[in-house]
Order: structure tokens, then C-alpha cells, then sequence
């Protein structure tokens, strides 16, 4: 079965990725805010966070996209890395709209993530055909 018609069969995988791509983008949205913001929102850690989590965001969907064997691998990084930008963007001293907005996005995509994970853990290589 083609990629493009695996994800039309997989609305699951299908969500996922259009997650990912969203948190890519709002978390260098995000970094670009906290950069104008300066201090504590600018501060290294920080800044790491968000770029990491777009980083993985859009591997994770090139993953999915492909019908790497290996996303599922991927996603369970990718959860992990927006989980830990979520708290970042909540630990602020003053979480304005743009970082609740990331922080939201963020955790959606980890629950989305963590799902493609546990999909791919259950026996599943490429989602829906054996590993």
C-alpha cells in the first residue's frame, strides 16, 4: 500500500503528523517571542527546549511520513521532548498567550505521540503492516 493511502487508512497516523507539524512551528514561534521577552524567557535552557522539541517535532513526522520502521522509536523521543517543553514554557515567571498556546500544543503532541509509540511497540513496524 502507497504512503499517501497508509495515512488515509490511519487517521491516527495522519493526526499525529499534522501535530507534530504544529508544534514544530508554534515552538519556533514560541522561541522567537521568548528571544523579544528577554530574561528568564531567553535563557539557554529554556531556548533548548523549544528548539529541541521543534527539532523532533519535524523528524518525527518525516518518520511518519515515510513509513520509517523506526518511527515509533522516534515518537517516544518526540513525546518526551514536548512533554519537557511544556514545563519549560509553563515554569515561566510570566506565561503570557504565546506560551500557553505552546504549552497546550506541546502536550497534545506528546499524547499523540505517546500513542504512535505504544502502536508501534504492539508489533507494528510501519503503522498498519508487520514490523
Amino acid at each position: 500500500m502507497a504512503q499517501g493511502a497508509l495515512r488515509e487508512a490511519d487517521p491516527e497516523l495522519q493526526a499525529c503528523i499534522d501535530e507534530c507539524l504544529i508544534c514544530e512551528r508554534i515552538c519556533l514561534e514560541t522561541m522567537s517571542h521568548c528571544l523579544e521577552l528577554g530574561g528568564g524567557h531567553a535563557e539557554a535552557a529554556h531556548i533548548r527546549a523549544l528548539l529541541d522539541c521543534a527539532e523532533i517535532c519535524a523528524t518525527s513526522a518525516g518518520f511518519m511520513l515515510r513509513g520509517s520502521p523506526l518511527h515509533g522509536a522516534v515518537c517516544a523521543v518526540c513525546a518526551e521532548a514536548c512533554e519537557r517543553c511544556a514545563e519549560s514554557c509553563e515554569s515561566m515567571p510570566e506565561v503570557d498567550q504565546q506560551m500557553e498556546a505552546c504549552a497546550e500544543t506541546c502536550r497534545r503532541c506528546t499524547e499523540s505521540c505517546r500513542r504512535m509509540a505504544a502502536h508501534a511497540a504492539s508489533g507494528l513496524g510501519a503503522i498498519g503492516s508487520p514490523a
